[in-house]
């Protein structure tokens, strides 16, 4: 864990050190961002479907399913309560935080490097509800939002659709021809160092500097980065679950917050600076907390 992590910072290095040359632009990030959700992603979770289907594996998630939703309904009711005494701009970001955090775009990577295929095949389905509240209670806490819209998000987004397709080789247990898989296979094999290299250029973006409320921050990275994973991996050990799916849960609840709570902040008139600082710093602490969460996979 700790050699992979090592790995995957100095790719944010690079990312950032690219970004600070002028390398990589803001406009460049979003195409760099667009081609990991948009096609990198989808091909690494295709191939994870890849497998030989058994009843065991269809059990595993559906498992991992309610855990999921059971975890983001904790988080929603929980978010109420953990941050009494914030402004009402970071309070909400704070909230936003705790219910949606980095998993999508940092997570499944992360998932696939450190659990390989199958890791990665569970990671995909325990996004399903993380993505279903991104778009839903999530949002709301920046605006009133549409059932159909949040609906059709989940539905079409890339890699749901990727999730659809992958299915259909997983059930038949058909295989693709070789140039196929093989071109999935390259493809899907620029995700991790593309995604990290993201979050490098969109540090190298924030100016630590003009953040305000570092002490809010800083215990809202300690909620998001210890607390919470430890919380979920002693409920789901003491409950007996499978060991991958809970090395899945606990590293998914340990990512740190998402690009989407700046974006949010800045679209809707929120606190966009504090939510660029969540963002900063729980990632560059989770460089140091996500080695020390691995010591508990497998156990």
């Amino acid at each position: 864990m700790f050699h992979l992590q090592l790995t995957l910072f100095l790719l944010l290095v690079f990312g950032y050190v690219c970004a600070k040359a002028g390398i990589i632009t803001k406009e460049g990030r979003k195409v760099l961002t667009a081609l990991v959700i948009d096609l990198f992603l989808p091909c690494s979770i295709i191939r994870s479907f890849c497998v030989t289907f058994d009843e065991s594996i269809l059990q595993k998630m559906g498992l991992i399913l309610f855990i999921g939703f059971a975890y983001q309904f904790a988080s929603l009711f929980l978010s109420r309560f953990l941050f009494p005494g914030a402004e009402k701009g970071q309070q909400v970001c704070m909230k936003y935080g705790i219910i949606c955090s980095n998993a999508g775009f940092m997570g499944q990577p992360m998932a696939e490097g450190v659990l390989g295929s199958e890791g990665l095949l569970y990671a995909s389905v325990a996004l399903i509800p993380i993505r279903l509240f991104m778009w839903s209670a999530g949002l709301a806490l920046f605006t009133a939002t549409d059932r159909k819209s949040v609906v059709k998000k989940l539905l079409t987004h890339p890699c749901m659709v990727a999730v659809y397709i992958g299915l259909v080789p997983m059930i038949s247990g058909l295989r693709f021809p070789t140039f196929l898989d093989d071109a999935l296979r390259y493809t899907g094999s620029c995700t991790t160092a593309v995604s990290m290299m993201v979050i490098g250029v969109i540090l190298a973006e924030t100016d630590i500097r003009k953040i305000a409320g570092k002490g809010w921050i800083l215990y809202y990275s300690l909620l998001r980065l210890i607390v919470i994973p430890l919380v979920v991996y002693g409920i789901l050990k003491a409950c007996g679950v499978d060991a991958m799916l809970i090395d899945v849960s606990v590293l998914m609840a340990a990512m740190p917050a998402g690009s989407t709570t700046a974006m949010l902040a800045a679209s809707y008139d929120g606190d966009a600076p504090f939510a660029s600082g969540m963002i900063f710093m729980s990632t560059l602490l989770s460089m140091v907390t996500l080695p020390l969460i691995g010591l508990l996979f497998g156990g």
